[in-house]
């Protein structure tokens, strides 16, 4: 194989679409509203790459995210990761990222204590919304302050931190909506 290669899969929530060199998995692109939509994101990030049919570590990728959509606890240790444009902070955040066991969270200031650098909050936040490899590096588990959980990264699609949690089993999500953080603050009605 010569460059990048791509392919598009079937999982519960909709095709997915994964890249590869021949180093590792380069990125998963979880669906958009649209397949046509999720191969323009592939396209738009990764113009380079041709669809192919998958080498064995992408297809060892592929079993564990469909598997990890169904309600299974995949092990990806074996999937290999081409980490060639990531920086070693990053690198970093998303080996801590791994240790996270299935159904639970930790916050961006949890993570960057646990890395020794205390006030790098902002930089795991920054890690986590870079994280070309959705699912694989669970960077749904990494929440905000507060743990809401809507945010996701640039690969997530239209898929949100809180439904994969629910996926995983996490309960409960900690994020709050609108309704339910306006509901303590709105005045009592008068009784009738």
């Amino acid at each position: 194989m010569v460059g990048r290669g791509y392919t598009i899969f079937d999982t519960g929530i909709g095709r997915c679409g994964i890249i590869w060199s021949s180093t590792g998995v380069v990125a998963v692109q979880l669906p958009e509203a649209r397949e046509i939509d999720t191969r323009r994101r592939i396209f738009a990030v990764h113009p380079e790459a041709r669809e192919q049919t998958a080498p064995l570590n992408t297809e060892l990728a592929i079993e564990g995210i469909v598997a990890l959509l169904q309600g299974s606890d995949p092990d990806f240790s074996d999937v290999s990761l081409d980490a060639g444009g990531v920086s070693p902070f990053n690198r970093r955040v998303y080996e801590y990222a791994c240790t996270i066991p299935r159904g639970e969270t930790r916050t961006y200031h949890e993570i960057a204590r646990a890395l020794g650098a205390s006030g790098a909050a902002h930089s795991v936040a920054q890690a986590i919304s870079k994280n070309p490899y959705m699912l694989i590096v669970p960077c749904h588990r990494v929440l905000e302050a507060g743990n809401y959980a809507d945010r996701i990264s640039p690969y997530g699609g239209v898929i949100s931190k809180r439904r994969l949690l629910a996926l995983e089993g996490a309960h409960p999500v900690a994020s709050k909506t609108l309704f339910e953080v306006l509901l303590p603050v709105a005045p009592p009605r008068p009784s009738t």
